[in-house]
């Protein structure tokens, strides 16, 4: 398997605070007695890992999600041969009391979790943020998915779901991320124009709009995109133009929702205009 371990730095939102992201994999290799002042939340991706916490052992296999309080002393290493792999978050006890009626860090009696969909969902997020850390991505799934984990899973109590003028709500939010297409601003600035909670925006929007924020946004990208091909610029130029990261964010979301790259889409409109 190797020896491999990749720290990436998104943060929530433009100008908001950072979240570490984790992607490790190790054959032999024994952390440390050690702990960390946020929550850590991993996902096992391939062999076995075996982590000393609270005075016992926790032995997660693949799709196990396992949640370690702040300041809790902790070791991990290999279980078995052929190493382990996994991916992981450090977050603070803030991400995981949005949506909830918690004041204080969420109590989780049970440091491993089986919640495959919520696994799938971590890892995936995980996986999409390590590649291109886009900050309204990341402020759009992050607080949402460790809302889940403790809704689901800790003590903490979940606020009613139910937001008065969604739609108003969704909208409002929508024009706002369309005029600041390219500088996007934070859902935790925009929650607090509109005098709700980030959860409570992210409600409304999901609601009204079938999609989060970002992947909104993305998608109104892809289709400003489309009439700069269509004039004959290069993708490299339009990416920037649009607000993408760079090609490669651009090519991927250009081919979800499309089904094909930009540069083909470019060169098929092009054929069809001669």
């Amino acid at each position: 398997m190797g020896e491999q371990a990749r720290w990436t730095r998104a943060r929530l939102g433009r100008d908001g605070p950072p979240l570490d992201l984790l992607t490790a994999r190790f054959d032999r290799h024994v952390y440390a007695p050690h702990a960390h002042d946020e929550f850590t939340i991993g996902v096992c991706v391939g062999g076995r890992e075996i982590i000393d916490y609270r005075g016992g052992h926790i032995r997660p296999g693949v799709g196990s999600i396992v949640v370690l309080a702040p300041g809790e002393i902790h070791t991990g290493g290999p279980a078995a041969t052929g190493g382990y792999a996994y991916r992981a978050l450090y977050a603070e006890t803030s991400l995981l009391t949005d949506g909830t009626l918690a004041t204080a860090a969420p109590h989780f009696h049970e440091p491993l979790l089986d919640d495959p969909e919520l696994a799938a969902a971590l890892r995936l997020a995980h996986a999409e943020l390590a590649a291109c850390p886009d900050p309204l991505e990341a402020e759009s799934r992050i607080p949402w998915l460790l809302t889940a984990l403790a809704r689901r899973h800790s003590t903490a109590r979940a606020v009613s779901d139910r937001v008065p003028g969604a739609a108003r709500i969704a909208h409002a939010v929508r024009d706002r991320l369309a005029d600041e297409l390219t500088a996007p601003p934070s859902l935790a600035a925009l929650a607090t124009d509109l005098g709700l909670s980030r959860y409570q925006l992210l409600r409304a929007f999901r609601m009204a709009m079938g999609v989060p924020p970002y992947a909104w946004l993305a998608q109104h990208r892809v289709n400003r995109a489309r009439g700069l091909l269509e004039n004959g610029l290069r993708p490299a130029e339009v990416a920037g133009l649009v607000g993408f990261a760079d090609q490669a964010h651009l090519t991927r979301w250009f081919r979800r929702v499309l089904g094909v790259t930009p540069a083909a889409y470019r060169n098929s409109v092009q054929d069809s205009g001669r």
